[in-house]
Order: C-alpha cells, then structure tokens, then sequence
C-alpha cells in the first residue's frame, strides 16, 4: 500500500506518475534492473520476483513516494552496481566511490523556523553566528536621487547649454 505515504492527493498522484515515467519507461527500466514483475494500480503497489529485487523496488518506490527521491537516481544506480558485478576485481571492493553523490539543491526547511536545517537557529551555515548592525529608525523615508537634470541645475551646466 503506497496510498498513505503521502497525505496530499495531488502530490501523492504526481509522485505515483514519476514512479511509472512517460509512457510507463521508469517502469519498465525498474522491473528490467530489479529482474522483478511491477504493478501500480490506484494506492497499491505489487512486485513479484527474488528477495533481492523485491527489497530494491520497495527501496525506489518508498524513496519516490516518502522521500521525494526520483527513481531515475536510483536506476542509475542500479545500473552502476550492476556493471561493477561483471567485474571479478572489484567484487569484494566498496563501491561507494563509483556510486553517483546526488546533492540535493533545495534544503527542506524546518516548519518551525522557516529556516533550513543546515542553517541552524542563527540562519548561518556552519554554525556561525550571523553579525546583525541595528538600524536607527526614522520616520523619513530616504531622499530620492537627484535626475540629470537636477544636477545640472545644481553644477550650473543647464544654463550654459542652448537648445
């Protein structure tokens, strides 16, 4: 059941159509990399095959669905490894420096700070402290800048030009 993953009806729809990708592609790529037969219909989500490739289709849809991780990250991934398996040199190397690092652009941000976690309380990241100078309120608003021909009043140019 994939239907309470996400409480929003037009998010979880959206999310549901990036699981399955134009004309069901996304989908396809998965049940060939995972060796797994997938079915997505309404709020359910079905798989038949080998343990292995059951535990890598729950890892993409709940990853799609919960975390708002598209699949196509985790096809590539699949991908890799798969081509790293062939290879009887590494087999028994770690394969995390081959593996894709995807950075996520958009930090989440926290619901009571409106800030994101990286940022910390003080709204810099690192955890340094943010240097705020406190400006003088005046009921003035600021003076507009003078136009060319303002100046050219003042400097005493706009009489010595004919026109």
């Amino acid at each position: 059941k994939i239907g309470g993953l996400v409480r929003n009806k037009e998010r979880f729809v959206k999310r549901r159509q990036r699981l399955l990708g134009p004309q069901g592609q996304t989908l396809k790529a998965i049940e060939l990399l995972t060796r797994c037969y997938v079915l997505v219909q309404g709020n359910t989500v079905a798989a038949m095959g080998t343990f292995k490739g059951l535990k890598q289709v729950r890892k993409i849809v709940v990853d799609c669905l919960q975390h708002n991780y598209h699949p196509i990250y985790n096809i590539k991934a699949l991908m890799i490894k798969r081509e790293l398996a062939k290879d009887p040199e590494l087999a028994n190397e770690n394969w995390e420096r081959f593996l894709p690092r995807f950075r996520q652009l958009n930090k989440p941000k926290s619901k009571k700070t409106g800030k994101s976690e990286a940022e910390g309380e003080n709204g810099m990241k690192d955890g340094k402290k943010a240097k705020k100078k406190k400006k003088v309120y005046t009921p003035f608003p600021p003076a507009p800048t003078p136009s060319k021909i303002d100046l050219q009043l003042e400097s005493g140019e706009y009489f010595l030009n004919e026109k």
